[in-house]
């Protein structure tokens, strides 16, 4: 049971992280919907500079970095340029399954290093903490990025409703027009949120590459940028609610490895790796069913008049 419910934590991290950027973007008014190919890029660009550099701590800034460079595409496009978010978030997914599975072959493959190691970052047991009996190997017994996301849900729920700074996230998603005649520079708030949303979308990938494992594959990502979109709906919007979507899925995915390795319970295999997808479906069902507090400007370029 303790290495199911640790499997769980860790299998909800990079969600966790992802979906918390996602919260900060999505209530500034941008709709992005390319977590997946942003994750991917923060994915091979931490393997790649780990992999050659032997440090884990340059990996994780160059899988940071390429996720706000690539948000920051995105955001040129949809902010500046007012392109359909939802045509730019298409393009970023596709832009990052291929180009990072074409550097993938070219850089390793071609160079017969197929299925190179990197370093990664290893679990540090938090002193007294990690000995307390169940609760300390679950929640105290794991790496760097796992404790720094613990920090990321308090600093995200935080910022969002306790600060200014969180009542112009909100004002800049829910009614440009009026933060705008209040004196709050609305592309400055929506460009700076999703350059946010770009630094976790590329940590989590970084977690995916360099901390749950120490290696990369051809769409490591596996759909979980997805996921984290239908946390967002589950979670509705929230920080804590995202906590919460985030477990439910990650115990999702802790059930279907454990399904996968037990000789006991025989499943196909294709529907042992469905039953995330089929919660994720599920989930947004269900969380259709409540009242929405969605950005009510989610998605539309805001026109300065």
């Amino acid at each position: 049971m303790v290495y199911f419910l640790t499997s769980v934590v860790r299998m909800a991290v990079p969600l966790m992280i992802a979906a918390l950027g996602l919260v900060v973007s999505e209530r500034a008014g941008l709709m992005n919907i390319g977590v997946e190919g942003i994750m991917l890029f923060g994915c091979f660009f931490s393997f790649f500079v780990s992999y050659n550099t032997g440090s884990t701590w340059l990996g994780l800034l160059a899988g940071c970095a390429a996720g706000i460079i690539s948000s920051f595409i995105f955001a040129c496009a949809s902010i500046t340029f007012k392109a359909s978010q939802i045509v730019v978030g298409c393009a970023m997914n596709m832009l990052g399954s291929g180009l990072t599975a074409v550097m993938f072959r070219k850089y390793f493959m071609e160079n017969s290093v197929n299925g190179a190691l990197a370093n990664s970052f290893q679990a540090i047991p938090i002193p007294v903490l990690s000995k307390i009996p169940v609760i300390g190997d679950v929640f105290f017994n794991h790496n760097i990025i796992v404790y720094f996301c613990y920090f990321l849900i308090f600093a995200v729920w935080f910022v969002m409703n306790r600060t200014s700074i969180g009542v112009k996230i909100i004002a800049c998603g829910e009614h440009p027009k009026a933060a705008d005649s209040l004196g709050i520079n609305v592309f400055v708030v929506r460009y700076l949120a999703t350059l946010f949303s770009g630094f976790m979308m590329g940590l989590a990938g970084t977690y995916l590459a360099i901390a749950q494992s120490n290696t990369f594959q051809v769409d490591m990502t596996g759909g979980k940028g997805y996921i984290a979109m239908a946390v967002v709906v589950l979670g509705q919007w929230k920080a804590l609610g995202v906590v919460f979507g985030s477990l439910i899925f990650g115990a999702a995915n802790a059930l279907q490895m454990a399904i996968q390795n037990s000789t006991v319970i025989n499943i196909q295999y294709n529907l042992i790796l469905a039953i995330p997808y089929v919660i994720t479906v599920l989930a947004v069902i269900v969380s259709g069913r409540k009242r929405i507090f969605d950005a009510s400007a989610k998605g539309t370029p805001y026109i300065k008049s």
